[in-house]
């Protein structure tokens, strides 16, 4: 890896992280509206298929904790000089594996959860088919979380920017957009 920029990744002042996360958290917030104006154009498929209503916050909130861990765990490795971008390298190799496969056991369990929450609601849908729909959604997320994490934590400290300060922020909010419009992509597709 390049050395940064600046030394600024190593700096640890209330002043440099006010002044870097202002910013970078005025302009996520207002990708947040965007999500919800998303998120409202579904509102009456929601409303219909109250499985799918379970299915978004769950959805959203898992990738997030597995976007927040990825980076966490990277960024760890940048500090103790064992990060490498590299398809070779064994740690990063491990951490894409364990964010697959956690998402393939979470998502499964939260589509067959989200089925009989659905249901005990009065909704129509069938297990297989929010089954379908978790996991395919799912595992796509975790594709996302995946590249988003390894980008963030890239690109972060190749500007100079403590990732402690920018990584998580950054790939929980692009979790919360993209896990609405991958969810109703694959809801459109399954339904």
């Amino acid at each position: 890896m390049t050395e940064p920029q600046s030394t600024a990744v190593d700096e640890w002042s209330v002043r440099r992280i006010v002044r870097t996360m202002i910013p970078l958290l005025a302009a996520l917030s207002v990708l947040q509206l965007v999500s919800g104006t998303v998120l409202e154009t579904y509102e009456a498929v929601l409303l219909r298929y109250p499985a799918l209503l379970v299915l978004v916050p769950v959805q959203i909130g898992t990738a997030g904790n597995l976007a927040s861990i990825t980076c966490s765990r990277l960024t760890t490795q940048l500090y103790l000089g064992t990060y490498e971008l590299s398809p070779s390298n064994p740690a990063l190799r491990a951490n894409a594996g364990a964010v697959f496969a956690l998402a393939a056991t979470v998502f499964g369990a939260v589509g067959v959860a989200a089925w009989a929450i659905g249901l005990a609601l009065g909704g129509s849908l069938a297990l297989g088919r929010v089954l379908l729909i978790s996991l395919v959604s799912g595992m796509a997320l975790a594709a996302l979380v995946v590249a988003a994490s390894v980008a963030a934590v890239e690109a972060s400290y190749r500007i100079g920017l403590n990732p402690d300060d920018t990584t998580i922020p950054v790939v929980t909010n692009l979790c919360d957009i993209a896990g609405v419009l991958i969810l109703f992509a694959v809801v459109s597709v399954a339904l």
